[in-house]
């Protein structure tokens, strides 16, 4: 298999030089793209300040290896800048302070102590569904007085030994701070310390990598790296703007914010109505992106032969109308995250389009020859089976396993008859700080089957606010106002129809301003069917 061996830094610099006898670690070549830079989304990661973030990528067509510079400090080949070539077996790399020789010859005669760099970080989600599991890294004594004793092995340097290191081993031959370990960005790293250490018979006089299953020697005691998984049930009382005291919700935002610390897309799933726009925004708010933007696509209200615009941008004159070079939401959303609602209603060849850029990470305007490679963290939800669908040939398979590394499911709100009363105070809260239901109408709430979820207990506590002011009482309340007569309420003055009238037409005219005059996605915000949308649009003169 093809690799990359990468050397200290100062280690055969010029490529007439020979390199040490061994490197200091080894990466194998993914099949398609492998991605070089700092941050931990990377498939090689390289922390250093000289190496950029995404510094550069190999991508594996028709059997070559093509590099690609991404970098502002540049990536050389065989001692020239480079920003596009093919690669040949032998050709050296300088990556900031690295030097990487690249092996494109079949590796299965590596020396067995030469294995590939591992892609675990501090800790990997494997699922996330009503149970986690976790991948974590341990360090687990083998030899030894304290043989079996094992501690869990979290992000930041650590130091192990006698009494007084953070990790204090029962060894007399063990001094404090003996030696120092990290976990970086996945990566097992070990440090001189106050004592000797040994990897593999090798004296440990720098930092060292250790790879899972490596035994490290210090004094009597050896220890060895390795990673398990762990089934658990995270728990929270709150996530973002949700609520809910159910044991389910309590579990589902326990997940969420486990999710939100890692940099995978995730994909989240349930009815109209259950809070997955909130969600998303959720674990954009908890996460590391916090402090850049937050991008929302309605992929079900764009039309077809304006998908590519709309995410990608385009240039002045690519297309009628293109008055000027416009950034579509994947620029927009450059070191943040980009929630894509609604992706199961993707036509074929948008979800072609959209599987081209995540595979790659390249983005290029219509009408435009640039690439640019953002930053993007990828959150998206459907209403709709997609695992279903992309069994029946409905939505691709390819891009259905590329958006749910990490699914996360919202239960609807029949499911949890028990958070309607914690729910209803919320929104109402949120409507007008003096809104309170009275026990009948928050009885006939929690009787209420709500079809429409979240989303419809909101619009149905927002008209009972306009109709009849922050008391909510049972005759307030209207459950399908597009398909009901108007509630009989108390008003002086004013007929009770010609209040239910406007009041209609307020909701009719906001849902459309909301969405920008898009009639289907204000049918779909107000839970009717968009024929009965347009019927009353009519009646009103709106349409």
């Amino acid at each position: 298999m093809a690799r990359l061996l990468f050397f200290r830094s100062g280690c055969a610099d010029s490529p007439a030089d020979s390199p040490p006898e061994a490197p200091l670690f080894v990466a194998r070549l993914r099949q398609t793209r492998t991605r070089i830079g700092r941050v931990d989304d990377c498939d090689v990661v390289l922390p250093d300040t000289e190496v950029s973030r995404s510094h550069c990528v190999i991508d594996q067509l028709d059997g070559s290896y093509f590099l690609l510079d991404r970098s502002s400090n540049g990536t050389f080949l065989n001692g020239e800048r480079v920003q596009r070539s093919q690669l040949k077996d032998g050709d050296r790399l300088k990556v900031g302070p690295f030097l990487v020789v690249c092996d494109l010859k079949d590796g299965s005669s590596a020396r067995p102590t030469e294995q590939a760099q591992p892609e675990q970080r501090d800790e990997e989600l494997v699922a996330a569904d009503v149970e986690l599991a976790v991948e974590q890294a341990f360090l687990t004594v083998t030899r030894g007085p304290a043989e079996g004793h094992r501690i869990r092995l979290k992000g930041g340097r650590m130091t192990v030994g006698g009494a007084g290191s953070k990790w204090a081993i029962k060894d007399p031959t063990l001094v404090k701070d003996h030696v120092k370990i990290r976990l970086l960005h996945g990566r097992t790293l070990i440090e001189p310390g106050a004592g000797a250490a040994f990897v593999g018979g090798v004296r440990v006089r720098d930092v060292f990598p250790v790879y899972p299953g490596e035994e490290v020697r210090i004094g009597g005691t050896e220890f060895l790296v390795h990673w398990d998984a762990l089934t658990e049930q995270p728990l929270a009382d709150h996530f973002g703007d949700m609520v809910g005291n159910t044991p389910v919700m309590q579990r589902v935002f326990g997940i969420l914010r486990r999710v939100a610390a890692h940099h995978a897309p995730v994909l989240l799933l349930g009815e109209s109505g259950t809070g997955k726009e909130l969600a998303a925004r959720g674990v954009h708010d908890a996460s590391p992106r916090s402090g850049r933007p937050f991008v929302a696509v309605n992929c079900g209200a764009i039309a077809q032969n304006l998908f590519e615009s709309e995410l990608f941008g385009h240039e002045k004159g690519a297309f009628t109308g293109a008055a000027e070079r416009r950034d579509g939401a994947f620029q927009r959303a450059d070191g943040g995250t980009l929630f894509l609602d609604e992706v199961g209603e993707l036509p074929e060849d948008a979800q072609a389009k959209l599987l081209r850029v995540l595979e790659s990470g390249e983005v290029r305007r219509v009408g435009g020859a640039d690439t640019a490679f953002p930053d993007v963290r990828v959150v998206a939800a459907t209403n709709r089976d997609l695992g279903v669908d992309a069994q029946k040939g409905r939505f691709r398979s390819d891009l259905y396993f590329r958006l749910a590394v990490l699914a996360v499911r919202l239960p609807a709100l029949r499911e949890r008859p028990d958070d309607i009363a914690v729910i209803a105070r919320t929104v109402a809260r949120r409507i007008h700080a003096d809104m309170q239901i009275d026990d009948d109408a928050m009885e006939a709430l929690q009787r209420h089957e709500w079809p429409g979820n979240a989303r419809e207990l909101r619009n149905v506590l927002t008209r009972a606010f306009v109709l009849t002011g922050p008391r909510v009482e049972l005759g307030s309340l209207v459950f399908n106002p597009l398909d009901t007569p108007a509630p009989r309420v108390r008003l002086i003055g004013e007929r009770p129809a010609a209040v239910f009238e406007q009041t209609e037409r307020a909701i009719l005219d906001s849902a459309l301003a909301k969405h920008g005059q898009n009639r289907s996605a204000a049918a779909k915000e107000l839970g009717i069917p968009r024929s009965s949308l347009l019927y009353k649009l009519k009646r009103y003169g709106l349409g």
